[in-house]
């Protein structure tokens, strides 16, 4: 048999010890995003000292923070490519503490950039200039648990991890997983629609969230905190929210339905000889695991040996063009176990997969898991990373890497593409020596028209935010783009809501 299990779980338990002990994450300097970008200052106000008197009031000194250290992980994100000047965060507690202060700021006309756990990759929750942003890492309470339903209720703030960490002692999960679990909020995870790695199984969040509550940009709370799985009565006003990215409302509570925990998981991590065997491989398995199939994932051999290079994490299985992570979730065993291997075997039979391994026990579940989830921070080790978060049809899925790796040429360091195969989500990464924005502007917009060429989306999980914005034009038709303006003249007149994001902040 292929799978030689104990002698490659060891290799991969080595080599994350050691990525855990480096100390090379650089922090290199970030200029300004308005200066890099070149963006106009829209016209509102600059905070003022009876502004901060108001904020101090109302929540008091230590949660309006002020300070250039005590702001700096608000102000710029987590790869170090854009750098916001905000002079005050503010930490409400409460979905009336929000509201008293948007319906302050839209008084004042002050701008607020609402924020979670600051983990996008597009700028959507980072400000540019000077907007207050308002952080919800103090709304983090779990409000109610029906473990009859599995319908949870939580604050905006909730990190995603301790919400499934509560979830799990009622046999429930959310139905969301991210690499960023740890530090991202559900708030965020629902103003950018996100996906994530069990999409292929759950869906995405339009589809498990029943409710919200909203603070709209006057202050007024917008209750849609519905908690049933049926309701049709009237539009579906929660839907406006979800992917708006805190451009129409401030979402502080959400109501979202979560399935009962898998009693049972495999997790096989797979060699294979080209991308047409990948996706002969996934297509075998939709139809031979059917129901317990719960994640697909595809990793190329360059983004192996980024992770190799940065994080010295090496395959388990030696080194192939591409490497496939399927993973099994169900309620019995003996059954997931047979359909896994039959699909193996055969997978293997017909040369769809050279090699292999496989793991049932948590512990090792999770150290082969790390090899895909662990990618990202290889990115802190670059001297620039552009990232790239895109759906495309599966036959074109990677065209788009090896088109990128021809363009580009000798100006980057690498460009590699891995991702969620289940759902045609690829994520492109061209790393760089340092950050040039010539470079980026030679990537842009190329990069975008080649996608909407090949039949795809710019933008699969991680919004519009600010880097993508310009670029709207090329995803939507203008009449879609016209009716979007509408929308965020009838719900933010001041257009004091996260600006510069989602729509466009230039002219071409």
């Amino acid at each position: 048999m292929f799978f030689n299990f104990r002698k490659c779980v060891n290799i991969i338990t080595l080599t994350v010890r050691k990525s855990h002990s480096i100390k090379r994450f650089t922090h290199r300097k970030t200029d300004l995003t308005k200066v890099t970008y070149n963006v106009q200052r829209q016209n509102f106000n600059e905070l003022q000292q009876k502004h901060i008197d108001f904020f101090r009031k109302l929540l008091g000194e230590h949660r309006a923070v002020m300070g250039v250290s005590n702001l700096e992980k608000y102000n710029e994100d987590w790869i170090n490519n854009l750098k916001g000047s905000s002079a005050i965060v503010l930490k409400p507690k409460s979905t009336e503490e929000v509201s008293h202060i948007l319906s302050f700021c839209n008084d004042n006309n002050l701008a607020v950039c609402p924020q979670g756990g600051n983990t996008g990759l597009v700028g959507g929750q980072l400000p540019v200039f000077d907007e207050i942003v308002i952080s919800t890492e103090l709304m983090n309470e779990i409000i109610s648990l029906d473990d009859n339903s599995g319908v949870v209720v939580c604050q905006a703030g909730c990190v995603l991890e301790s919400i499934d960490n509560i979830l799990a002692e009622k046999g429930l999960m959310v139905p969301l997983d991210l690499g960023a679990k740890g530090s991202c909020h559900i708030g965020g995870n629902v103003s950018t629609n996100a996906g994530g790695l069990r999409l292929l199984r759950y869906g995405n969040l339009h589809g498990n969230v029943l409710g919200l509550e909203v603070v709209k940009a006057n202050g007024e709370i917008l209750d849609c905190l519905s908690t049933l799985k049926k309701d049709n009565t009237g539009y579906h006003l929660k839907h406006l929210f979800i992917g708006s990215e805190g451009t129409l409302g401030f979402v502080t509570k959400v109501a979202m339905q979560c399935p009962p925990r898998s009693k049972h998981t495999n997790v096989a991590f797979l060699g294979t000889q080209n991308f047409g065997k990948v996706l002969k491989t996934f297509k075998k398995a939709k139809q031979d695991l059917g129901e317990i199939l719960s994640a697909v994932e595809v990793i190329d051999s360059s983004t192996m040996e980024f992770i190799d290079e940065k994080l010295n994490i090496k395959s388990p299985i030696g080194e192939y063009p591409f490497y496939l992570l399927i993973e099994t979730s169900g309620s019995n065993e003996s059954h997931d176990t047979e359909k896994l291997n039959t699909f193996l075997e055969t997978a293997l039979n017909k040369h769809f997969i050279l090699n292999g391994i496989v793991a049932s026990e948590p512990a090792k579940i999770n150290t082969i898991w790390s090899i895909r989830e662990k990618i990202p921070e290889g990115f802190k080790l670059c001297g620039a990373v552009f990232c790239y978060d895109v759906s495309l049809p599966l036959e074109h899925y990677f065209t788009l890497v090896d088109d990128m790796n021809i363009y580009m040429g000798n100006l980057s360091e690498k460009v590699f593409g891995f991702g969620h195969l289940g759902d045609g989500n690829l994520h492109l990464q061209i790393e760089m020596k340092e950050f040039s924005k010539e470079v980026k502007d030679h990537i842009e917009p190329y990069i975008f028209k080649r996608i909407k060429d090949l039949g795809g989306s710019i933008s699969a999980e991680h919004g519009m935010g600010f880097l993508k914005a310009p670029y709207l034009d090329i995803a939507r038709p203008q009449s879609a783009i016209k009716l979007m303006r509408d929308l965020k003249i009838l719900f933010d007149p001041k257009g004091i809501l996260n600006p510069y994001k989602v729509l466009p902040w230039r002219i071409f």
